[in-house]
């Protein structure tokens, strides 16, 4: 079964013979492709949508996986008990929708996974400072470049964390302690299109566009903060 980058990367997250719990599933493919890997003992693949989750379920038994991969129908974990998974899988959904969901989820639910691979798909900053405030550490990270779009994806653990830079809540600690290339690419892009807005603000004398260049130029600042770890590693090479 192959995978798309993206899903790839998520999957390559999940610790070798963990049972995984996938919220918000949709065809299924996260679980199914471990399975078949070899790679963890059993799944629980959920969706909040029925449509979604019947597709997974036509998918597990085309695999040959149903005695392996349980569907159930679920809004976040709350179809979940505590100890029924190791690693909790939440990707493909907007940041917002995922703090609900671990906000909402049943604290002896979410306390009794080991670990949590994310990919939040928009306000990723203020996802990482949900993290960081909610007793979430984040212990490793990639950024993906699938389809022309760049997906940031990261594992969790239970513990406190340190307080971030601004760089690093919008960008990622481990991925500028790393020197994260497809980062470093995305941050590129992002300078690129930023002056480029900028200049074109710049031709309108409102005052929202005032407004607006001065939010865009805090963000190229922190642009340049985050190149800086490029920067520093390389000078010491």
């Amino acid at each position: 079964m192959q995978l798309s980058k993206r899903l790839a990367a998520i999957a390559a997250m999940v610790t070798k013979g963990n049972r995984v719990v996938d919220v918000g599933c949709d065809h299924g493919y996260i679980p199914i492709y471990l399975m078949t890997k070899g790679w963890i003992p059993s799944a629980i693949a959920m969706d909040i949508n029925r449509e979604p989750l019947l597709r997974a379920k036509a998918n597990i038994m085309e695999h040959g996986l149903s005695d392996y991969i349980e569907t159930r129908l679920s809004d976040g974990v709350s179809s979940l008990d505590a100890f029924e998974g190791d690693t909790l899988v939440i990707a493909g959904m907007g940041g917002p929708l995922m703090e609900r969901i671990l906000s909402n989820g049943a604290d002896d639910v979410l306390c009794s996974f080991r670990e949590f691979i994310l990919e939040p798909q928009s306000d990723v900053g203020h996802f990482r400072l949900f993290l960081m405030t909610h007793g979430y550490g984040i212990i490793s990270e990639n950024m993906i470049l699938d389809g022309g779009k760049f997906y940031p994806v990261m594992k969790a653990v239970h513990k406190e964390s340190e307080p971030l830079k601004p760089e690093e809540l919008e960008y990622g600690p481990c991925l500028l302690r790393n020197q994260d290339r497809v980062l470093h690419e995305y941050l590129c892009r992002e300078m690129r299109s930023t002056r480029q807005l900028i200049s074109n603000l710049q031709k309108s004398q409102s005052g929202a566009a005032a407004e607006r260049i001065k939010v865009l130029e805090q963000k190229i600042n922190l642009i340049d903060l985050s190149n800086d770890y490029y920067c520093t590693h390389i000078a010491e090479r």
